[in-house]
């Protein structure tokens, strides 16, 4: 009995060069897609109750003379929560990708550097990180400056650099940009492999080099299915910056603090606190997730 030949949606290498880019990624996970299908059309009954309890507590803020003041104390610590979240997500992502690739690559010495450093970061909590590289690892990283640049140093190049002139701030960013690498650097690494291995053979066919085969082939599929835990990702980090305030750097935490420890206002304080959180998370949860619907349209039939 002869065989039928293969669908051409069987993602298998035999499909044509030009239609390298996706293969079947809609079809293999049709539940998935049906649960998101759903999602979209489910009427978010959810935003509007917290829409509507936002604005309600926007116009008691706005009447209250107290919280007014708490609010306008504590919001200028929001730029730096913001500044804080941004740089150090952005260093993350790019330690964490260099990361990835490393656990990727066909030098088995890469490979155990990486797997070293993501697995003992990961064992560490994020405060314990924080305090250590404020305390130990910023001053013994100066130590190690000033002996590299001694002869720079003697021939007036160089000033010495005192432990004082890193400030608390980059001190934190470097703690959440390490902390936050290791997990980057997993959801990269997972979602490069879940890229079909036939897709990338279609593309040495083709003559592409390694980083074109990445560029265009892999870095675009992977980075859809990485979407959703990489903004999970950035959120957490939103809600992490409020540890820098352990160092006192002025965030958005560090200024409640000292405004509740004058006042004896914790209830309005930190109640003003959650608002400001939930401002920012929500709205950029919403964001995120628009944009993981527009990227899912161009794969979803």
């Amino acid at each position: 009995m002869a065989r039928s030949p293969p669908s051409p949606r069987s993602g298998s290498s035999t499909t044509s060069p030009d239609r390298v880019t996706i293969a079947d990624h809609s079809s293999a996970r049709p539940a998935t897609a049906d649960a998101r299908r759903r999602d979209d059309k489910d009427f978010p009954y959810w935003l509007v109750a917290t829409v509507l309890i936002g604005i309600a507590a926007a116009l008691g803020i706005a009447t209250s003379d107290l919280y007014s003041q708490i609010f306008v104390t504590v919001a200028q610590g929001i730029w730096t929560t913001i500044y804080v979240t941004v740089v150090a997500f952005g260093l993350a992502s790019a330690l964490g990708l260099a990361m990835a690739l490393m656990g990727l690559s066909r030098f088995a010495w890469l490979r155990q550097i990486a797997r070293f450093y993501i697995e003992i970061v990961r064992g560490l909590p994020i405060l314990v990180l924080l305090f250590w590289i404020a305390f130990a690892g910023a001053p013994a990283l100066v130590v190690a400056w000033n002996w590299v640049t001694a002869p720079l140093q003697a021939a007036g190049i160089l000033d010495e650099l005192l432990v004082r002139d890193v400030s608390l701030l980059w001190r934190a960013i470097i703690a959440l940009t390490v902390a936050y690498s290791s997990f980057i650097a997993e959801i990269f690494r997972a979602g490069i492999e879940a890229v079909p291995e036939g897709q990338i053979d279609a593309a040495k066919t083709l003559g592409l080099t390694r980083w074109q085969r990445f560029r265009h082939v892999v870095w675009p599929q992977a980075f859809r299915t990485i979407l959703p835990p990489y903004s999970n990702d950035f959120i957490a980090m939103v809600k992490d910056s409020s540890l820098v305030s352990v160092l006192g750097v002025a965030d958005i935490a560090q200024m409640s603090k000292i405004y509740a420890a004058g006042s004896f206002r914790f209830f309005e304080t930190y109640s003003i606190v959650a608002y400001i959180y939930l401002l920012l998370t929500i709205s950029l949860s919403l964001v995120l997730r628009g944009l993981e619907r527009r990227m899912r349209k161009g794969i979803e039939p």
